[in-house]
């Protein structure tokens, strides 16, 4: 025990680097109260007292698809008679009326469907740059890029490049899951491997397109996995330097295949003190409230996390679930966040600061 504290210690001042060994003893270990310690004592350091949000809108353009993971509820095959594909006119409609909400971000990500190929999506990107030239698009994971090259023929760095060119801006976390492959063939074997996900994203930031690193716990994977997955993160950073910001997620199994139970409070938070302690060349850590709450959410900005991620203008997977989601007005974050001692601040999709409260 001592050992360990020790060692927390030299990390929480940037003097020592946690290793998976470490990372282990301290979850089995240590209460929480520690760990949210010395989490908190390196936010503070790289991050100061200011929490950020954002404001965007999440467009999910299709929810047909082929892989049809276990622990998701949102896809559908293209004969259910809920199956849908949104038009570009539709599309254009949702980003205006987040425009009109002060968004800044649009979120576009869908199910791998062989209907909405690169075209579809390049035309869906030069349209919003045309119309909303001050929408950032941070659009489409690690899988869906698989796909689409698999379905043009190209390499990761020529989709990327086309995307690129169209509109796109950075990549979200998405389809990480756990980056163990045994894990990842109990509850997605059909989709993006792990060696996959993470050449993406690297061929990603070589490209200058920056990403988000996520990780969703509490379905198939154990301790042990989640540090596997954080060490895969930080060894692609330490290379590229590419991740914005890193956001763990708690599963929902509602209406799923996989089914089981939902994770606790504790042992997100517990996950989310020790992700901001072993990542230490990742300068933001997202809470994430939408699939938490909003009061374990503000606890997370005790223990390590500086963003609170989007007022959730929209959001359909967690959704699905059955889980209830409802959307934050700025007036409540601000408050959430004043109300936990700390500095709230309106970012832009690259924590540019667009204004303080």
């Amino acid at each position: 025990m001592e050992r360990v504290l020790s060692l927390l210690q030299e990390v929480s001042e940037g003097k020592a680097r946690l290793d998976l060994e470490n990372t282990l003893l301290a979850f089995n270990e240590l209460p929480l109260p520690q760990l949210f310690k010395f989490a908190d004592r390196v936010r503070e350091r790289i991050n100061g007292n200011t929490c950020t949000f954002i404001i965007d809108r999440n467009i999910n353009y299709t929810n047909v698809c082929e892989v049809r993971c276990s622990f998701c509820a949102f896809s559908r095959d293209e004969n259910d008679k809920d199956a849908y594909t949104l038009s570009l006119e539709e599309i254009l409609s949702k980003v205006s009326e987040a425009k009109e909400f002060g968004a800044t971000q649009v979120m576009i990500q869908g199910g791998l469907n062989r209907k909405t190929g690169l075209s579809y999506i390049t035309k869906v990107f030069e349209s919003i740059k045309k119309n909303f030239p001050k929408i950032t698009i941070h659009s489409l994971s690690a899988p869906e890029i698989e796909f689409l090259s698999r379905l043009e023929g190209l390499s990761f760095r020529e989709t990327l490049k086309i995307l690129k060119e169209a509109g796109l801006s950075s990549l979200p976390g998405g389809g990480a899951e756990i980056l163990v492959d045994d894990v990842r063939q109990v509850v997605s074997p059909k989709k993006t491997r792990t060696d996959v996900w993470l050449k993406i994203h690297e061929e990603a930031h070589k490209l200058g397109l920056p990403s988000t690193a996520t990780m969703v716990i509490g379905h198939k994977e154990n301790i042990k996995d989640r540090i596997t997955h954080l060490l895969k993160i930080r060894d692609l950073q330490d290379k590229t330097g590419g991740f914005m910001s890193f956001i763990p997620w708690v599963y929902y199994p509602g209406k799923t295949k996989l089914g089981g139970r939902k994770t606790t409070a504790a042992d997100y938070l517990k996950t989310l003190s020790l992700a901001r302690l072993f990542l230490d060349n990742i300068k933001h850590i997202q809470a994430s409230w939408l699939t938490v709450g909003k009061a374990v959410g503000q606890i997370a900005l005790q223990a390590g996390a500086d963003d609170l991620g989007s007022l959730m203008l929209e959001e359909n997977v967690v959704r699905s679930t059955g889980h209830q989601v409802v959307s934050m007005k700025i007036e409540e974050m601000v408050h959430l966040i004043k109300s936990a001692g700390r500095k709230p601040a309106q970012r832009s999709t690259d924590f540019s600061i667009i204004r303080v409260f």
